[in-house]
């Protein structure tokens, strides 16, 4: 049998959950991003009641009135015609689109929707590998209707069945390999099916920007246009050696098999993230002294969520790291390893803060994030010391980031 393997990406997935409990911004520019803000909580007993949907429209906050540095998660494909996208800052969105309404990411409903529609695929096509909250590939290859015209009965199952328990679309690429078809999923969205072979790689691959092949970043890219390859058309005419001469032995080897649409790699359905974390940027810069308590109490905020996290993934953690911006945008990063693997969030934060003691805190900061990393499940972890035992005993010299009683913000 023809190796099939599907790629299927939910179409505007956060922007879609929210359309669900908001039905009457469909067809609207809507923009998720920045955090939520008690404003943004149901608190109103009509809300209670279940009557999100009659919500004036005039209600909702628009674009045009946020003032801070957050950033788009996503936006409606209303609002993606204005050029508005994922990682915009939302400022630079409001001078685009200045009437796009704006919610805050509800991250707990995202994933209960993610959820949701991998156990459908799982139902229906066993073989699936999870590629983030939206996306996922799939093994078609011996799912019965797998090898109908091409996957696409397959494909049209999977799609129905999704929307029909959930009320959510997705666009399916279905092609001889993961690399070909993440592209093809592309193709046609929202809601479509595109089916890829073998024999359509000129005709509907090479014309295609280099940008378009998953791996091949903006500098890669730029390299690559500076040498007079603007599509993957134009890659696949370089010979191997050319490639190794210009990109190194492992990248140059990597594109010369993409250009031609070789892509060997399994559908792994086993596989375990490397590290969890959460991040947030202040509004306005924050610095360690004159806004001690409330770097404090954002910190101690984050290790908890961490650890929330670390649970609900069912993983523990045996390094703890920390990740500071500066104002002037520089980011620094620290880790510490812990005597044994956790999820315990007094011991992330004991540990992310002795990750601050090794870091000078004089500037003013915009971003700080923590980070578990090492990751095993619980079950998978030798027996080892008492987990309350924290961070290995380290000594820190004191630094003019601490205050005199040796604590850190």
């Amino acid at each position: 049998m023809p190796r099939r393997v599907a790629h299927l990406d939910m179409d505007a997935f956060y922007a879609s959950v929210e359309l669900l409990r908001y039905p009457q911004l469909r067809g609207r520019a809507v923009v998720i991003g920045g955090a939520r803000r008690l404003a943004d909580e149901v608190t109103d007993p009509a809300r209670l009641e279940g009557s999100l949907s009659r919500i004036a429209v005039s209600e909702f906050p628009r674009l045009k009135d946020y003032t801070g540095r957050g950033v788009i998660t996503t936006a409606s494909y209303e609002a993606r015609r204005f050029g508005i996208g994922s990682a915009l800052g939302l400022m630079k969105a409001a001078r685009l689109c200045p009437q796009a309404i704006l919610l805050p990411a509800d991250f707990a409903e995202y994933r209960k929707y993610s959820h949701a529609f991998k156990n459908i695929i799982a139902e229906i096509a066993p073989i699936v590998e999870d590629r983030g909250i939206d996306e996922v590939y799939i093994d078609f290859t011996e799912v019965p209707g797998g090898q109908r015209e091409g996957g696409r009965v397959l494909a049209r199952l999977i799609q129905k069945s999704i929307f029909d328990a959930t009320g959510l679309t997705c666009s399916i690429g279905v092609a001889p390999n993961k690399l070909l078809a993440k592209m093809a999923s592309e193709f046609r969205k929202p809601n479509g099916i595109s089916i890829l072979t073998e024999g359509d790689l000129q005709a509907k691959i090479w014309p295609l920007a280099c940008r378009k092949v998953n791996g091949i970043g903006p500098k890669t890219d730029a390299e690559l246009q500076r040498l007079g390859i603007q599509t993957i058309g134009d890659l696949a005419q370089r010979d191997l050696q050319w490639l190794i001469d210009h990109f190194g032995q492992k990248t140059g080897a990597w594109m010369y098999e993409a250009a031609r649409g070789r892509d060997d790699r399994p559908v792994v359905t086993n596989s375990q993230p490397v590290s969890v974390s959460r991040e947030t940027t202040f509004a306005q810069n924050l610095h360690a002294q004159r806004n001690k308590a409330e770097l404090g109490a954002i910190f101690t905020r984050l290790c908890q969520q961490l650890a929330s996290d670390l649970q609900t993934k069912g993983y523990v953690g045996k390094t703890i790291g920390i990740k500071l911006r500066y104002a002037d945008f520089k980011c620094v990063t620290r880790e510490q390893s812990l005597a044994c693997h956790t999820a315990d969030a007094s011991v992330i934060r004991h540990a992310a803060g002795l990750c601050l003691k090794r870091i000078s805190l004089a500037q003013p900061l915009r971003l700080l994030g923590v980070r578990a990393g090492a990751l095993r499940r619980p079950g998978e972890c030798v027996a080892e010391p008492d987990a309350s035992a924290a961070a290995k005993a380290t000594s820190v010299p004191m630094t003019d980031s601490m205050s005199a009683d040796g604590q850190l913000f």
